[in-house]
């Protein structure tokens, strides 16, 4: 018998709203035939208090116990992963990014935006790099890479596992990243992404190797450029810094706390543009180097990593992202355009735009809000899960 998990009486409001999560506090027992089925990763069939069924998911430890797969009776096989990743695949051919020489790179799975909670699938040029965020995932990895593989057929030359990071860490699966199938001869490798040129790599660069959930934000970023003096704080592998120079920036530094990143981006403008291109970059803590930057700067981007992995920290993390845009806003110059970001799922559309307003107070200068940004259609947002809309933005002109 698949082991049941049984809610309190009146849980399942939020199951039958399909919002894909069930917290440790809703449930009331789990029954198993033997104590050994229930594992951390094994499927799980869910029930209200009244004994009907309503979900399959992957059992976890943790405050989310039950990431949800499916809210139908069927039975989770290849067949299953196959139709998962194929309807993934349809979705990113609507976009028009399956086929498009412009953009070889782009996110297959988004988690719980692809009913694939947990999951996350980015594609570079001819390589699939999976990375399982829960313990049901990692174990069902050989069963993703069989999904890719059918649905890709010979467009995927390589599919490499990279869940030793983001797999939760009293799991103690032992996960060591590697080549779930195929290879590559080079460490890294030119994609493409709106034309621009970037080299990625998946080994050893963060996250799976490039943000991909910022393609749209640096293509606006292009679009306001030309004749400006552009600062690309937190920089890692320069990607605003190589749109800003396409949309004929006068000048751009890259600030990182990261030597290797700022090389990195050093070596993404010397691939699209040469030697003497008219970019720095500089190793140094964003915050501090924002401390003194005079009215040097007419565009000015700052995208800082997570103030915020969750809701405790949520406090601090509002006075980072506070004292991080008034510096910006109190020094750039006159008529000057400021990019802001928080990747923080924790924080929402509504708080970080009044941090942001009350950084522009601190400032004391006149600020116009251009554009709000979010992330790309290919890190789409499950309707009833609105969580996961993490990515904010905001396009600010300052008088």
């Amino acid at each position: 018998m698949t082991p049941q998990v049984h809610l309190r009486r009146g849980k399942e409001e939020s199951i039958q709203r399909r919002h894909p999560w069930i917290f440790s506090g809703a449930i009331d027992y789990i029954k198993a035939d033997d104590q050994t089925q229930l594992n951390e990763g094994s499927i799980v069939e869910v029930y209200t208090h009244s004994g009907d069924f309503v979900a399959q998911g992957h059992y976890q430890i943790g405050s989310i116990a039950v990431r949800i797969l499916t809210f139908k009776r069927e039975t989770i096989d290849q067949a299953w992963w196959n139709h998962r990743i194929e309807v993934a695949h349809d979705v990113r051919r609507t976009l028009h990014l399956t086929d498009n020489p412009q953009t070889d790179c782009y996110r297959l799975v988004h988690g719980e935006g692809d009913s694939l909670p947990g999951l996350v699938v980015d594609i570079y040029a001819t390589t699939a790099v999976v990375q399982c965020h829960s313990v049901g995932m990692y174990l069902s990895r050989m069963n993703i890479a069989e999904a890719i593989r059918t649905v890709y057929g010979d467009r995927i030359t390589a599919i490499y596992d990279k869940s030793s990071q983001t797999l939760p860490f009293k799991a103690n699966l032992g996960a060591v990243d590697g080549y779930l199938w195929g290879s590559t001869p080079h460490k890294s490798q030119v994609v493409h992404e709106n034309g621009e040129k970037f080299l990625v790599n998946w080994e050893e660069g963060q996250k799976t190797g490039f943000f991909l959930d910022q393609r749209e934000n640096r293509e606006l970023v292009k679009r306001y450029s030309k004749g400006r003096t552009v600062l690309n704080t937190f920089c890692y592998t320069g990607g605003f810094s190589v749109y800003a120079m396409s949309g004929g920036a006068k000048e751009v530094c890259s600030v990182d706390s990261s030597e290797r990143a700022v090389s990195l981006a050093s070596e993404n403008m010397v691939l699209n543009f040469g030697e003497d291109c008219p970019h720095s970059e500089v190793a140094a803590d964003a915050v501090e180097y924002l401390k003194n930057i005079g009215s040097k700067y007419d565009l000015i981007i700052l995208d800082p990593p997570a103030f915020a992995k969750h809701h405790k920290v949520l406090g601090n993390a509002m006075q980072g992202y506070r004292r991080l845009n008034a510096r910006a806003l109190s020094q750039i110059k006159p008529g000057g355009i400021l990019f802001t970001f928080s990747c923080s799922q924790a924080v929402s559309k509504e708080l970080f735009r009044t941090t942001v307003f009350s950084a522009a107070a601190i400032a004391g200068r006149k600020v116009r809000i251009l554009h709000q940004l979010t992330q790309p259609a290919d890190h789409p947002i499950n309707i009833y899960h609105p969580e996961g809309e993490y990515l904010k933005g905001l396009v600010l002109y300052v008088e």
